[in-house]
């Protein structure tokens, strides 16, 4: 008989929240080493930005080798937790250097032995 899937579990909500903010945290700062250690080291790992589409942890690192530090705000930031080891982090962000659009971004955590990593990403924006 299969188990009833919890969503939302406080305390994994919680504790996905913290991962999440420590990444926004790393993303502002522009610092690349945490950023690698919060992705998943796969061939299967996938990010799709704005501009850009990268397969696989290696173009996901020459991506984030090249990127230069900006700043933005987030809203309606929401945390979805699916069982014990998969979450969905939903966000807008509001960067000044886009006036009058709107970002989104989402984010498809897993729990790994190493800990939570992002193993899709997609980010966009709304005119």
């Amino acid at each position: 008989m299969a188990e009833t899937l919890v969503v939302d579990d406080p305390n994994l909500v919680a504790e996905v929240t913290a991962i999440f903010q420590a990444y926004e945290k790393a993303l502002l700062e522009n610092d690349g080493a945490t950023l690698d250690a919060m992705f998943l080291h796969s061939e299967r790992t996938i990010r799709y930005g704005v501009a850009e589409v990268q397969h696989g942890i290696d173009e996901v690192r020459q991506f984030r080798a090249v990127q230069k530090p900006f700043e933005r705000t987030l809203s309606n930031t929401v945390i979805t937790t699916y069982g014990n080891d998969v979450a969905i982090a939903s966000t807008l962000f509001h960067r000044p250097d886009f006036p009058g659009q709107v970002g989104r971004q989402m984010q498809t955590w897993i729990r790994t032995e190493d800990g939570w990593k992002v193993a899709a990403a997609h980010v966009s924006m709304m005119g």
